[in-house]
């Protein structure tokens, strides 16, 4: 295929891979080292030793997940320099500090503070022990802060100006919290959260449907349950805000997640495009199931607000792959949505009483859910990456640096290998952390497990 002789387009496919590989990872290290403050928590104020195991049985997955999370984020970094040197000539001032804020406050405080929480357990006061773990959630929640706010400033820049092709900051401040920061931080948060609480509970369900330590998995099941009642529903109003941001400051990325094409007359409401098939090359959908002024109503919350089309913009201007951008969005919202409705339909079985020892295992298709429900968050938050970054396109810093102008003048040879290396090493990756995942999980939680004295 001739596209494969593009070193652009293969240095795009190899930070794809990459990240879309990566991300999977620091979704569960962030929710689950706040879980495990959660259960040390209340074993120190129950002294109930349940709490006790549950901590050191998912600190185990947390120990697997974190060191893939490290071993597959390293060479992301390094592409800025192999792959997309322009970029990191015209905004290494920022975008390079960012970086290194990252690991410098976060990843170095995480790692500083992981071994005590593994390992100090019988060596430390559980006072300090329990500091270790907050540590540790923060240095995890920092890591998130900081790519994202390096992201964010991607999507909508600020505080910087253009100086002999460079980017100078004038005001790290607004550069920081630029537009998108808020939406993205949040949303990736909250995203981390329910994906970790859906995980955990899910795995829970398992355990639970197979009649394995009921009345003990019982217990993290009903904290995640609390936990999604919270997080769900303030994940969905995030995510609608983040919306009506990209509306705000992406009118072409907002206009491609909903394949709306021609920008609606003043007084007249946008159609909301439930399904369609974009055709970017004839400038419209092939065809489309819509909703009368429903989009004008979602992007600017009148039923007749002006949303600009597509059409509008140049074509060089408008993100490519249509249908894959309007079809991830609509996967993300429809797990969303799903999340919704599980946890209802969980909350009223807890109010009739159904969520104990003994009825729990009644409820097959409940437990059925949850269990499905396990790899739903990782696909919302990869659906949400691709809208985020396949949507910003054709910009790499949006409005002043174009993708085709940030690559580095690699040989063909030279990326395909590579290319084909990330895709061989991190396959293998995979397999062994679901082979490990499955032997932790398959021998369960150590029940004869006692705390420190």
């Amino acid at each position: 295929m001739e596209i494969l002789q593009d070193p652009l387009f293969l240095s795009r496919l190899q930070f794809a891979v990459t990240a879309i590989f990566h991300i999977l990872w620091p979704l569960t290290t962030v929710g689950v080292s706040l879980l495990l403050v959660v259960f040390e928590s209340l074993w120190l104020k129950t002294d109930d030793v349940d709490y006790y195991r549950h901590a050191r049985f998912w600190g185990k997955l947390f120990l697997l997940n974190f060191s893939v999370g490290v071993i597959s984020g390293l060479p992301m970094e390094f592409e800025f320099g192999t792959n997309w040197s322009r970029f990191a000539m015209m905004a290494g001032e920022f975008f390079g500090n960012i970086l290194g804020f990252e690991g410098a406050m976060a990843f170095m405080l995480e790692a500083g503070f992981l071994g005590i929480m593994l390992f100090g357990w019988q060596r430390v006061p559980p006072a300090i022990h329990l500091l270790a773990s907050c540590m540790v959630a923060l240095g995890a929640s920092l890591s998130a802060f900081w790519i994202l706010v390096a992201n964010s400033w991607m999507q909508t820049p600020a505080g910087v100006h253009l100086e002999n092709n460079r980017i100078v900051v004038d005001s790290y401040f607004e550069a920081i919290f630029n537009k998108d920061t808020p939406w993205g931080v949040l949303h990736m948060w909250f995203a981390c959260l329910a994906t970790s609480l859906f995980v955990v509970g899910g795995l829970s369900a398992w355990y639970m449907s197979r009649n394995r330590h009921t009345d003990f998995f019982l217990k993290s099941f009903k904290i995640a349950l609390v936990g999604v009642v919270f997080v769900v529903p303030v994940q969905i109003s995030l995510g609608h805000g983040s919306g009506l941001e990209v509306f705000a400051n992406q009118p072409a990325k907002g206009a491609a997640i909903e394949a709306h094409w021609t920008t609606n007359p003043e007084g007249q409401g946008a159609r909301w495009n439930l399904l369609a098939w974009p055709n970017k090359a004839e400038q419209k959908n092939d065809w489309a199931i819509s909703v009368p002024n429903g989009l004008s109503l979602l992007a600017t919350g009148d039923h007749s607000g002006q949303v600009h089309g597509l059409a509008s913009f140049a074509k060089a201007d408008q993100p490519p792959v249509m249908p894959l951008i309007f079809y991830s969005f609509r996967v993300m919202v429809a797990i969303g949505v799903a999340f919704l409705a599980l946890t209802l339909w969980t909350s009223v079985a807890w109010f009739k009483g159904q969520l104990m020892p003994m009825s729990i295992g009644k409820n097959r298709w409940l437990l059925r859910a949850w269990i499905a429900s396990i790899p739903l968050g990782y696909v919302a938050t990869e659906c949400g990456w691709i809208v985020r970054e396949v949507g910003r396109q054709p910009w790499v810093i949006y409005g002043i640096l174009r993708t085709k102008d940030a690559a580095s003048a690699l040989p063909v040879s030279v990326v395909s290998v590579s290319l084909a290396a990330f895709i061989i090493i991190y396959s293998i990756i995979f397999i062994l952390f679901l082979r490990f995942a499955a032997r932790i999980i398959k021998k369960g939680p150590d029940l004869t497990l006692l705390p420190p004295a």
